[in-house]
């Protein structure tokens, strides 16, 4: 049967461009696990000594994390017949008893992190390396509430054991059942670049309880494809660009330093080098360098001449070239070139708009890391709190569905601020005037905060001054009494009769 050549031009060998093209068509894993050690240690590399790297890691990091992301329980109470005062007094006291946990350094394994810090740095792992692993054992300590702790491990500590073959089912140390769901995790007692050496023993851990089918180990990566065992880190794509861009970045500084020396050398028919002017003879074997003073005079011997050495530094297309270059680096990182090097020059729509790109991507990435840590850990420690009774949830062991109307909900981070505060909060009232957004969700975007929390702590305060005198309704709108809204200011006794023109045309009302 005769080929015939498809209409795609990405599909033809025949031309000069691609003739020479050579790819292969393997599966997920046979093109990740071959490479991945080669680039987790090379990731990790740029990120120490690289400042592109490092600032780029440390960016997503502080964006996507920040302070960390807290708890704010959000129970289905029609599923589960509450009313709304019950469903509240449901959720406040799930966030406090979370608290007794999260906030301490008792839910660490290693009692170093609290629950925030153990996100920051499972997050991070998890872009240097491509994936991190999570434990969640049961460990009653001396002075904590809860038994259950986070462990967080590096991916290098799972792997293939040796002497084991890499299958379909079996690779990357992550053993799959047939429909490629994980069974069994296999970690190694010691990192494998431990200072002592570490040993080649491996311990495998169950991915599910064999009878509770409860959550033992947290996989954190991000998967591209299917059939996708492990994870590849946040860098691999750039990996070569970032490192070339080091090496060209380090060039272009010693040159500059050797600009800065205003180095010379001296030229010899004879081969001589330049005579001592204090003692007429020639310097000792091996004395090459001879320092310059303010004003002196040396005098050079027949057939000697100077030549400065001119490198051409600062070389003036180094900036432009090394921004071309990042604006595809910040393309395969998903984040704006402004927003990856910190560089905002354009105008206000210019710097919101790239500023509205980058937070799509990380709030990509923070749903990412509520799904795939804050939340399965929320489920198991909630477990463990209905089991002590210290959370009351009427059949929540016995109706699944029960249970998962206890572990609704929101994991809320740090606001992404506003280049314009004023123009910010005048959009955020108008699409809550419009009915296109809540006061929830407006307050969430612009600070990051609880808006239930606010309105009751706003309403304690404006109480306790109103009982103070320190403040009266004299603009009852601004506390939401539409039925006094629009009434002239009462007039203060003190107040002079004439009109201090104080009212402009065209604002809303007396200015104050």
């Amino acid at each position: 049967m005769m080929a015939v050549a498809g209409g795609y031009l990405a599909g033809r060998v025949d031309r000069r461009q691609t003739q020479k093209w050579k790819v292969t068509n393997g599966s997920a894993d046979a093109d990740i696990l071959p490479d991945l050690s080669v680039m987790r240690e090379r990731s990790r590399d740029l990120v120490r000594n690289t400042p592109i790297a490092a600032g780029a890691v440390a960016g997503v990091v502080n964006s996507v994390v920040g302070t960390g992301l807290a708890l704010q329980s959000n129970i289905d109470r029609e599923a589960l017949g509450l009313s709304e005062e019950q469903a509240a007094e449901a959720q406040k006291l799930i966030e406090r008893e979370f608290r007794l946990w999260a906030d301490t350094t008792d839910c660490d394994i290693s009692r170093t992190l609290d629950f925030y810090g153990l996100q920051e740095l499972a997050f991070r792992s998890t872009l240097e390396s491509g994936d991190c692993f999570a434990l969640l054992p049961m460990v009653q300590t001396m002075g904590s509430i809860y038994a259950l702790k986070v462990q967080l491990l590096e991916g290098d500590r799972v792997s293939q054991p040796k002497g084991q073959k890499e299958t379909n089912t079996f690779a990357g140390g992550v053993e799959l059942d047939a429909m490629g769901a994980p069974v069994r995790y296999y970690v190694r007692t010691s990192h494998p670049g431990d200072i002592s050496g570490s040993k080649d023993e491996w311990k495998p851990y169950d991915a599910f309880g064999r009878q509770t089918g409860r959550r033992n180990v947290l996989h954190l990566y991000r998967k591209l494809r299917p059939g996708q065992t492990r994870g590849v880190p946040y860098l691999a794509p750039v990996v070569e660009a970032l490192k070339q861009l080091d090496r060209y970045t380090e060039a272009e500084i010693m040159a500059a330093v050797v600009s800065g020396m205003f180095s010379v050398f001296v030229k010899s028919d004879a081969g001589m080098s330049l005579t001592d002017v204090t003692t007429g003879a020639p310097p000792a074997a091996g004395q090459i360098e001879q320092s310059l003073k303010s004003g002196a005079i040396i005098d050079l011997a027949p057939g000697e001449s100077i030549e400065v050495a001119n490198p051409g530094r600062p070389n003036a297309n180094f900036d432009p070239f090394i921004q071309a270059i990042m604006v595809q680096v910040a393309m395969a990182l998903e984040i704006p070139f402004e927003v990856l090097m910190k560089q905002f020059k354009a105008s206000y729509s210019a710097s919101k708009a790239a500023l509205l790109e980058a937070w799509r991507f990380f709030n990509g990435r923070r749903a990412w890391l509520a799904t795939s840590f804050c939340q399965p850990v929320f489920e198991a420690w909630m477990d463990e709190a209905v089991a002590r009774g210290r959370v009351i949830a009427p059949g929540y062991f016995q109706d699944p569905a029960i249970r998962r109307a206890y572990l609704g909900t929101k994991w809320i981070g740090d606001s992404p601020g506003q280049i314009d505060p004023t123009k910010e909060v005048e959009a955020a009232r108008r699409r809550i005037e419009l009915g296109l957004s809540t006061h929830a969700e407006e307050c969430a975007a612009l600070t990051g905060g609880d808006w239930e929390t606010k309105h009751f702590q706003l309403a304690r305060e404006v109480k306790m001054r109103r009982e103070a005198g320190l403040i009266r309704d004299l603009f009852p709108e601004e506390f939401g009494d539409s039925s006094k809204a629009g009434q002239p200011k009462p007039k203060d006794e003190t107040e002079d009769d004439t009109d201090d023109d104080t009212e402009k045309e065209g604002t809303d009302g007396p200015t104050r």
